[in-house]
């Protein structure tokens, strides 16, 4: 006969499961969120966004990170190609200002937005190009 050993902790969830705690949890025999998905290091930092609802008030440089994901649908929006280029160099501007630390907020390492490619982007979504 072996020993069987339980910890406190698997104890207490197999009481938890005896008393039916872990049944009927929201999402139960549903995927996990995001699985699938292509791996996204911030992750975390977008999710906390989306779940506390705090885009007004973030820092500048998180700002500018959402604004980049966000980007495409802001730009198919843009009356004309110039006011794409426009939208897309002044945000080139912002960027290379936070990476020089110049607005507040954590470090960013953020690449510039090819402009070419929004216009681009832009045309087709347009059926311009």
């Amino acid at each position: 006969m072996t020993d069987w050993y339980e910890s406190r902790i698997e104890r207490q969830i197999r009481e938890a499961q005896e008393r039916g705690d872990f049944d009927n949890l929201p999402g139960a025999g549903k995927p996990l969120r995001g699985s699938g998905e292509q791996y996204d290091e911030n992750w975390w930092l977008k999710d906390l966004v989306r779940r506390e609802n705090i885009t007004g008030v973030l820092p500048a440089t998180l700002a500018l990170r959402k604004e980049i994901d966000d980007l495409l649908a802001t730009v198919v929006k843009m009356p004309s190609e110039q006011s794409v280029r426009t939208l897309v160099g002044e945000l080139n501007q912002r960027i290379v200002r936070a990476r020089r630390g110049l607005v507040d907020g954590p470090p960013v390492v953020l690449g510039t937005v090819d402009v070419d490619r929004a216009v681009r982007a832009w045309r087709e979504r347009r059926g311009l190009g």
